[in-house]
């Protein structure tokens, strides 16, 4: 469909049902909360659509007044001027009844789309239960169910000596946390991250992303293809930008004492969907456990399935030191923690707390979560749909010389858009191409440098139907997009 249509128009040809076609062991089509029950996983029933629960609020009346009252530094809110009113699965209703299939799952937030049936029910047991909501860090039924989800979902050679640091709703406090323990454990206040990281918007975790402006840890090269900083890419690049990091720490005029940690993510996200070479990364846990120095996977966005294995350091077979988690470990609601070796574990009472740690709702919706990807395999459901997704992107990009690079791990996928004639990135185009899928049903967001990657993270549940009709929106909307900024 070319664009947006009614909800009552789209319901019957664009919404196929969201549990996945192969490999799932979960409801079947009958069964009670199946896709094909009322109020199932993709049903959007009910009245009141376009006021939402409030009441008939037009859609335009609650924009309007968004940008009147809230801060400049809103983001989504701008390219995305919709008024979500209700959602299931891939789908989201805006108040004016248009549907649109969500490629941003709430940042990668939600495995398993929005408003899942096993995360409702999960939260409606708290509910029904009588159980507290709010209790700081004291233990709990619900939190002792989620820790031991999430437990016999790690690594095992991490999980076997293991402690859990629960922290702020946020996956930047998590990293926080992950900075100020390797510290303390270490005594040193050194850090190295990599060039196109991100980690976070608080001081600390912004200090360790790439665009930085003030720069207190030392910036190593991160391995890629299109824009390697040796000019070469592939095991080439990636093998001089180990041996970069090895001849840094060991130089003695290098400038770079013994770091108290060193941080990466297995996928860089917001860096373009960059993977880290598998061998690459096995080489940044060697170079680090032979220099005592300790590893930080910060798998906020690639943890719970989304790469095509459980956790994004899977595919490397790396285990690090510590495990920063947050986004989907709560089931579609705020949760952040940290893991890591019970050798690190030297925090005095108090060294690291919040208000917020004990988020009951999250804890059962983030078991729930991590238990359906768990039996139903859908790491491997994200493995095997995400090539064919790739696959089919990579025929695209030889149709049209715009699209410089296509690259991702399972259902983490980014399409950077150049310019043709000189290879440069092409933030206008990809901005033309979100605006063109969106109206065309489809949200997508932009990410990597100069914000010119076009990014797809579509829950884990995503059907061979639906892979298809975000494929097929996007490769119209590129061209109609090409054609505007020309």
């Amino acid at each position: 469909m070319a664009v947006t249509e009614p909800a009552a128009a789209a319901a019957a040809t664009e919404i196929p049902p969201q549990v996945p076609s192969q490999g799932s062991r979960g409801p079947g089509p009958d069964a009670p909360g199946g896709p094909d029950a009322p109020g199932g996983p993709d049903a959007l029933s009910g009245t009141g659509v376009s006021g939402g629960p409030g009441g008939s609020a037009a859609p335009e009346g609650i924009l309007c007044r968004q940008a009147q009252r809230e801060s400049a530094a809103r983001t989504y809110a701008r390219s995305l001027p919709i008024v979500p009113v209700r959602a299931r699965g891939l789908t989201i209703e805006g108040a004016d009844g248009r549907r649109y299939l969500d490629c941003l799952s709430g940042a990668g937030t939600l495995a398993l789309g929005h408003n899942h049936p096993v995360v409702l029910e999960a939260i409606r047991g708290v509910l029904d239960s009588g159980a507290p909501l709010h209790v700081l860090d004291l233990a709990t039924p619900v939190k002792d169910a989620f820790t031991t989800e999430l437990f016999a979902n790690l690594p095992p050679a991490l999980a076997a000596d293991a402690r859990i640091q629960f922290c702020g709703p946020a996956g930047t406090d998590a990293v926080e946390a992950a900075l100020k323990l390797v510290r303390t454990a270490t005594g040193r206040p050194g850090l190295l991250a990599f060039t196109g990281a991100y980690h976070g918007m608080t001081a600390g975790a912004l200090d360790a992303s790439g665009g930085a402006p003030g720069v207190r840890v030392t910036r190593l090269p991160y391995p890629q293809d299109l824009r390697c900083p040796f000019g070469v890419g592939g095991p080439e690049g990636a093998e001089l930008s180990a041996r970069w990091t090895e001849n840094l720490l060991d130089d003695p005029k290098g400038g770079v004492p013994a770091p108290a940690g060193m941080i990466v993510e297995p996928v860089q996200g917001e860096g373009g969907v960059i993977p880290a070479p598998d061998g690459w990364l096995r080489r940044m846990r060697e170079i680090t456990a032979a220099r005592g120095i300790p590893l930080i996977a910060d798998e906020v966005q690639t943890g719970v399935g989304r790469t095509g294995a459980f956790w994004g350091v899977d595919h490397a077979g790396v285990v690090p030191d510590v495990m920063v988690l947050s986004k989907a470990i709560g089931g579609s609601l705020p949760l952040a923690v940290i893991v890591y070796r019970s050798g690190l574990d030297v925090w005095a009472p108090g060294a690291h707390a919040g208000t917020f740690r004990g988020n009951q709702l999250a804890m059962a919706a983030g078991a729930a979560t991590l238990a359906f990807v768990r039996e139903n395999r859908l790491a491997e459901r994200a493995a095997a749909l995400g090539e064919r997704m790739l696959t089919a992107l990579h025929g695209l990009a030889c149709v049209h010389p715009c699209i410089g690079e296509v690259r991702g791990r399972g259902l983490m996928i980014g399409v950077e858009l150049v310019d043709p004639d000189t290879g440069a990135a092409a933030p206008s185009l990809a901005a033309a191409v979100r605006q063109e899928c969106l109206d065309r049903g489809l949200i997508v967001e932009l990410g990597g440098r100069h914000g010119a990657v076009v990014r797809l993270l579509p829950p884990l549940t995503l059907t061979d139907e639906q892979a298809a009709a975000v494929l097929d929106r996007l490769a119209d909307a590129i061209p109609a997009a090409a054609r505007r900024t020309h």
